[in-house]
């Protein structure tokens, strides 16, 4: 419990030194100031500029991190995604890992609403649990 605090406080402090309309960082960039690593990181906003999108709120995924439940304020949230290097997020479009998933390698997806989801849909707010597992 208290490393887990510990490493999402870490890589918050790490986060605010990014401007809130910065490009995507890339997957390597998934490295608080620390050195511990980050599987993938979750953005709240999305912007029709590819050089304003991954800002607002972030969440920090840590490598084994498995949440078939979205945490607090964050089910159908995720409008922009990286993946850190050697990573996999794999996501799912209704909670209880149900409905549409679909794997996210290393790099990054400034635009969810532009990654397909079925015939219809996208992913750009619709992410309800996820895996996310590095080697």
């Amino acid at each position: 419990m208290v490393s887990a605090l510990l490493f999402t406080l870490v890589a918050t402090v790490a986060m605010l030194g990014q401007r809130a309309d910065a490009q995507c960082p890339t997957a390597a960039d998934l490295r608080p100031a620390n050195g511990t690593r980050v599987c993938a990181q979750l953005y709240a906003d999305n912007s029709p500029y590819y050089d304003q999108c991954c800002a607002g709120e972030v969440l920090v995924v840590p490598p084994g991190s498995d949440a078939p439940y979205m945490p607090r304020g964050w089910s159908a949230r995720a409008s922009s995604l990286v993946v850190g290097t050697r990573c996999e997020l794999t996501v799912w479009s209704r909670k209880a890992k149900k409905g549409k998933s679909r794997r996210f390698s290393a790099g990054a997806w400034p635009r969810l609403q532009e990654v397909r989801r079925g015939l219809f849909g996208d992913w750009n707010d619709a992410i309800r649990g996820y895996y996310c597992t590095c080697k």
